[in-house]
């Protein structure tokens, strides 16, 4: 057999093999998402205790993944007590107070996804930290730390933009909600339109979208910040890795779900 032919063989049984196991990752999700449902009807648990919960732990690990110096005890001093943390740069506690502007907005949005709606989280979100930058597009060119792939100039971002989000609700209707909401936060990352909190952004996009789907709210552990990042700039040429990391992440936090209305129901 010809070497040409034996690559296009093995290369279509790994991409059967991989759509089996993402469709038996999204069935693990959906019987989760069934349970959590269950749960939250027969439990007595008040809603707002677990907005609170993912407040802290979304506003604590999707800063981390960006640098952000505040652990998870310190954020929760930070946004519940309003006190400030000591030897810790003015900028981080910024940040923290930014984007638990944003998760309200994200958290409350039942529209559709909008220049509108991704230029509000942003402006909640950076408004502290550069007024004149805050949900406004960039106007300067700018690089994602150590990737290959360069960035688009400022001037075709408004038009992408336009035309990406043009194209997302229609998209939207076609596939599994996981698998939409992965695409969504890579395309946003990959056009990158603001400054600065792009990947903020996207993180609270993704779960804006999951939440009108009705899942609960994904955390990306920080401990997975080398493999995200890895999977982010794979995906630039191949998308599996990425929505399957994204979808692992779902799955994990369903499940931390279920344990919170459990210990409180």
């Amino acid at each position: 057999m010809k070497p040409l032919v034996v690559r296009n063989i093995l290369k279509a049984m790994a991409e059967n093999y991989h759509k089996e196991c993402m469709n038996s990752l999204l069935n693990e999700i959906d019987a989760l998402k069934k349970q959590l449902k269950k749960l939250i009807d027969e439990c007595s648990v008040d809603p707002i205790h677990s907005k609170e919960h993912y407040r802290i732990a979304l506003t604590h690990s999707s800063n981390a993944l960006e640098g952000n110096s505040l652990g998870l005890m310190e954020t929760k001093v930070v946004l519940e007590d309003g006190i400030a943390i000591g030897g810790k740069p003015l900028l981080h506690h910024l940040e923290v107070l930014g984007h638990s502007d944003a998760f309200d907005c994200m958290y409350e949005y039942e529209g559709a996804l909008s220049e509108d709606i991704i230029k509000r989280v942003h402006r909640l979100f950076y408004h502290r930290i550069s007024y004149a930058e805050a949900g406004v597009y960039r106007d300067k060119q700018v690089a994602i730390g150590d990737s290959r792939f360069p960035l688009l100039v400022p001037e075709e971002v408004p038009g992408l933009m336009k035309e990406w989000l043009s194209e997302a609700e229609l998209l939207r209707k076609e596939l599994h909600p996981v698998v939409f909401t992965a695409l969504v936060h890579k395309e946003f990352v990959c056009i990158h339109p603001f400054i600065d909190g792009n990947g903020r952004v996207g993180r609270l996009l993704m779960n804006l979208i999951l939440l009108q789907e009705g899942y609960g709210v994904a955390v990306i552990a920080v401990e997975g910040r080398s493999e995200y990042i890895r999977c982010l700039e794979v995906s630039r040429i191949d998308e599996t890795e990425f929505v399957r990391f994204v979808g692992e992440m779902v799955k994990e936090s369903q499940k931390e779900y279920l344990r919170l209305f459990s210990l409180g129901s």
